[in-house]
């Protein structure tokens, strides 16, 4: 069987790559601030950034509108775009995902027992989703390092969690059916009524993550190449493979906190980047965040203008673009 890293495909220069994916996640922002039920035109959309246009109609939309809904797209993409770089990385497993480690069943479950406790109280929903995908990962890796913390352990350590608390989801909902009206927009994903206060408590978790992440990437680079190497070279693959975990699954947890359980783009965004730069974590890490950022922003720009003025939840839209792309990854694996 050939490894499931792509060694065979031709690179692109990181930086070059990283360059374009940045215009692109530019662009991407732009559309979105420009675009919608009411076209703006980009010259009002600079003035209106600019501190110009106050109290205009256009002034409105975009300040409390479209800007938090676009700095939630690029910022909840670039975190589960490189939440699920590492956790690839770390597992060796091309279709390994943030739900892999129990980040999305641990958000679903505070989730639902917050809007079965406290339905009206919108704003604790955030909070919920990160304390509980704070509180599944941190299950999985108490198992893990019981365990040997080995990367199958992790997997399976994951899917005993996730189906646990799927389970407690599905009882809450049981007992308290009215709790299916809140929690279901959080499970569909999206960025409707998106706000800047929203945002504010994910941010800074995932920017010290992301940072922690890209400083480790040697160690990162060394404990890919297998256990017992990375031991031979000092580095111990257990306490290492659980901390940058630990790291994924904050970004992860507090990406989710914005919007929902949104599918996919862990896989997608590190599977494509993994292929335009190749496996050396610094690298993948910053394209793979870029590249998620575009992906998300974008998807939630067809979401809003598809079926115009009536949007789709962007969950959807991305179920509609990954759901093909993991048969495709299947397929591709079923003849390696």
């Amino acid at each position: 069987m050939k490894n499931w890293r792509t060694s065979s495909i031709p690179r692109h220069k990181p930086g070059t790559t990283a360059a374009v994916l940045a215009g692109l996640v530019l662009l991407v922002a732009v559309l979105n601030l420009c675009l919608g039920a009411e076209t703006i035109p980009l010259g009002t959309v600079g003035r209106v950034l600019a501190g110009q246009e106050h109290g205009t109609v256009a002034f409105r939309i975009i300040r409390y509108v479209r800007m938090p809904r676009t700095c939630a797209c690029l910022l909840t993409g670039a975190a589960l775009a490189a939440s699920g770089a590492i956790i690839q990385g770390v597992l060796s497993n091309a279709l390994a995902a943030p739900s892999t480690i129990g980040v999305n069943a641990g958000a679903g479950l505070l989730v639902a027992v917050c809007c079965a406790v406290a339905p009206s109280s919108v704003a604790l929903v955030p909070y919920a989703a990160l304390l509980g995908g704070f509180l599944g990962v941190s299950l999985v890796l108490f198992i893990a390092e019981r365990t040997g913390a080995s990367k199958i352990t992790l997997v399976l350590a994951g899917v005993a969690i996730s189906s646990i608390f799927s389970a407690g989801i599905d009882a809450v909902i049981t007992f308290v059916p009215d709790a299916l009206n809140g929690y279901s927009d959080f499970r569909i994903g999206g960025f409707s009524g998106m706000s800047m206060t929203r945002i504010k408590p994910a941010l800074w978790p995932i920017v010290l993550s992301f940072t922690a992440a890209l400083s480790l990437h040697n160690e990162m680079d060394v404990l890919m190449l297998g256990t017992e190497q990375a031991q031979s070279l000092g580095v111990s693959a257990k306490r290492l493979r659980l901390l940058v975990l630990a790291l994924a699954a904050v970004m992860a947890g507090a990406a989710v906190s914005i919007s929902g359980l949104v599918g996919f783009v862990g896989l997608i965004a590190p599977h494509i980047m993994r292929r335009l730069v190749g496996e050396d974590s610094g690298p993948l890490l910053v394209t793979s965040a870029l590249g998620g950022a575009a992906l998300l922003g974008g998807c939630d720009l067809l979401a809003r203008m598809l079926f115009a003025p009536f949007e789709l939840p962007v969950g959807i839209v991305m179920a509609l673009v990954g759901g093909p792309f993991f048969i495709w990854l299947l397929q591709r694996r079923g003849h390696t």
